[in-house]
């Protein structure tokens, strides 16, 4: 019986975390529809989103102070387009994500829903919200989960320790590594967690929850889809000014196919890297420019970040004016840059923007529960979204500026 159970154990363990998901829904499906009063099952799903809401402040906080304080200004010139059209390539991921989501209306199952603060009835009440966020105590910030006061600080300490010594800097990503650790250690435990969301979600509304989810993942999935073959070939027209379907679709044949079943931009480096190669890009450029990339270019995190707040905002009833949805899309936008290398990082980043609303951390953290559940499909495609637009304006800014390099000498 032990050696059955041992063998057992070890198998587990060699699913990917994304099979041992997909097994963490099936079971929790099951167990909802055959045996729906077992309250400790929920209790799965309550734990995990606790870790997360424990853990998440610190997390962003140490993350972003220790990529400012490491970043170097020294790169090559062309760096400067790419990373123009990273940000131009988000700005309007978010901004097709606020009006398809104002269009579409999706919405969430949550509990507890009455216990969000007061919303905020104009822009007005939102910037005087987002200002006074900013100034609040590091340390309260971070206790009270006040994600606009963490970025903030983060981004004012970052800053501040480049002139540091590199024994610190060392420090301060050893501290980085050992949260990016302890946030892959709770990680380990989604498919449980998720098995207790579904289960409880399931079990308080009935199998017609899950007809919520599936509007909400075709939303999602729809706007990285418009993303990836309209607004992202269309920046690549307006760059190199001929058709930019051919260069499109090799760079999500060749790089966002595989990113889709790693879900690591950081993990297909390699293979835009040598995507790269092929396309006889400069080498100066793209070695720079593609880990630079799967950092800070997240469009698909935009995305991911924006819909789901805005979900969010429709379940609970919140009216917001337009201009309120787009200075959140902004912030999603500078928020997603900070949001690769940690698995569900996105997710982790929308307390963020539903801060701005006023809907408390509690109902935040169960948006981010419900992202895992639909996370198997959402966060693949939005990694395919994010490694393949590295490549896409990496290429086009090369070859863009052959171009003009060409147009020089004749």
């Amino acid at each position: 019986m032990k050696e059955t159970l041992r063998q057992l154990w070890e198998k587990w363990n060699q699913l990917s975390l994304v099979k041992q998901i997909i097994c963490g829904i099936a079971v929790g499906l099951v167990l909802a529809l055959l045996v729906p009063q077992i309250g400790f099952i929920s209790l799965f799903g309550t734990l995990f989103v606790g870790a997360l809401k424990a853990v998440a402040p610190l997390l962003v906080f140490i993350l972003v102070m220790d990529s400012l304080a490491k970043h170097q200004s020294d790169t090559p010139t062309n760096i400067q387009s790419i990373i123009a059209l990273y940000v131009i390539s988000m700005l309007l991921a978010g901004l097709a994500s606020v009006f398809i989501a104002l269009s579409f209306s999706p919405t969430l199952l949550l509990q507890g829903i009455g216990e969000t603060n007061p919303a905020p009835s104009n822009i007005g009440e939102v910037m005087h919200s987002l200002f006074t966020s900013f100034v609040q105590n590091p340390v309260e910030a971070i206790t009270k989960a006040n994600y606009i006061g963490i970025l903030f600080w983060a981004v004012i300490f970052g800053v501040m320790l480049r002139q540091a010594s590199e024994t610190t800097k060392t420090a301060l990503s050893d501290i980085a590594s050992a949260v990016g650790k302890v946030i892959n250690f709770v990680i380990r435990f989604a498919p449980l967690g998720v098995m207790g969301l579904l289960y409880a979600a399931i079990s308080d509304s009935g199998i017609s929850s899950l007809m919520v989810y599936g509007k909400l993942i075709a939303v999602l999935v729809g706007t990285m889809l418009f993303t990836a073959l309209f607004l992202n070939p269309l920046i690549v027209f307006f760059t190199i000014g001929r058709n930019p379907y051919p260069l499109v679709w090799k760079c999500l044949r060749d790089s966002g196919v595989t990113a889709f079943f790693t879900r690591s931009s950081a993990a297909n480096i390699p293979v835009n890297m040598a995507i790269c190669e092929e396309l006889e890009l400069d080498r100066s450029t793209y070695s720079v420019s593609i880990p630079l990339g799967a950092t800070i270019n997240m469009c698909g995190a935009a995305i991911t970040i924006t819909i789901m707040t805005l979900a969010t905002v429709n379940t609970l009833n919140i009216h917001i004016d337009v201009i309120s949805a787009i200075l959140m899309c902004i912030m999603a936008t500078i928020s997603a840059c900070g949001s690769s290398g940690v698995a569900g990082g996105s997710l982790l980043l929308i307390p963020l923007a539903c801060s701005m609303f006023g809907i408390s951390n509690d109902i935040a953290m169960q948006v981010v529960g419900t992202g895992f559940i639909i996370g198997v499909i959402q966060d693949s495609c939005e990694t395919a979204l994010n490694s393949s637009s590295d490549l896409l304006f990496t290429a086009a800014a090369d070859i863009r500026r052959k171009n003009k390099e060409n147009a020089a000498s004749a």
